[in-house]
């Protein structure tokens, strides 16, 4: 996937350590700079800025030990753990959710239907920042600050309208004609949904759930704003609570905690990669 101008990761220091470490490479070679930290998180601190080479010259895992110990008596693993409670629970209610309301779109029909989806494509640019104010009052009110809910509870609403148009299209490219003969078969709305429907359209439920564990397992921003207790921390929240722009960080630490962060993506995105790929590919396509 093509890092776009603007992502996070430019803008935001949600993997902070190997963010400072390639800030000291080019720029054309920012490329390289994401082995170049998979490297310095096996080199001692005191050769992570004077070794350059790929390969360490002295290789050691108290980098990994020292980061994995975390931080206020609270290991990575507790912060982990928190990320893929989030993740998790994010990508059953898009998958759910934006599915529910891309049938809606896509094969009911309702007054308005044409406005609706045409408000909900207009929500697709609107900026977060513009919404994050309303929303924060909003949660405070409800009381959700310091909690995960405000993280949880919208992708269980169809919050993301990107995925539902990424549904509906490929729903879409579903033929009408079996919907016609689940209904001659007696069989309902809710049962062609269940039994027609979602079987078809397994490769863009994954692909959704793929986009959605990694936007979610990198969001930075909103985990900022609304976690401030350190037990209710996520894997970005911890890299960035061990980079101290004040003093001396533990670099070795930050560099090897955020190779760590790296797995579950890769692991995700591997496992699903031919799903995913035929998700994009015949969305749209009829």
């Amino acid at each position: 996937m093509e890092r776009r101008k603007g992502d996070d990761f430019d803008q935001v220091p949600t993997r902070p350590a190997v963010q400072a470490y390639g800030d000291h490479c080019p720029r054309p070679l920012d490329a390289v700079s994401r082995p170049l930290a998979l490297g310095g998180s096996f080199k001692p601190n005191q050769l992570i800025f004077t070794d350059p080479g790929l390969w360490p010259k002295e290789v050691t895992l108290d980098n990994y030990v020292n980061g994995w110990k975390g931080l206020q008596g609270i290991s990575f693993g507790r912060f982990f753990t928190n990320s893929l409670q989030i993740s998790v629970l994010s990508v059953l209610g898009n998958v759910i959710s934006c599915s529910l309301a891309a049938y809606a779109f896509a094969r009911l029909e309702f007054r308005y239907k044409k406005l609706w989806f045409s408000l909900m494509l207009m929500t697709i640019m609107l900026p977060y920042h513009v919404t994050l104010v309303p929303q924060y009052i909003l949660y405070n009110k409800f009381e959700w600050i310091n909690t995960y809910l405000p993280l949880i509870v919208p992708k269980w609403l169809a919050h993301d309208s990107f995925f539902i148009l990424l549904m509906v299209q490929f729903i879409r490219g579903i033929p009408k004609e079996l919907d016609e003969s689940a209904t001659i078969d007696g069989r309902g709305q809710s049962q062609i949904y269940l039994r027609v429907i979602v079987p078809l359209m397994v490769p863009a439920l994954i692909t959704t759930s793929i986009f959605t564990f990694i936007w979610t397992w990198d969001d930075f921003f909103s985990q900022m704003i609304y976690l401030n207790n350190v037990k209710l921390f996520t894997v970005q929240l911890g890299i960035r609570s061990l980079f101290d722009p004040s003093g001396q960080s533990d670099w070795g630490a930050l560099l090897a905690m955020s190779v760590l962060s790296l797995v579950p993506i890769m692991a995700i995105f591997l496992s699903f990669q031919r799903y995913f790929l035929d998700g994009i590919a015949t969305t749209g396509l009829k």
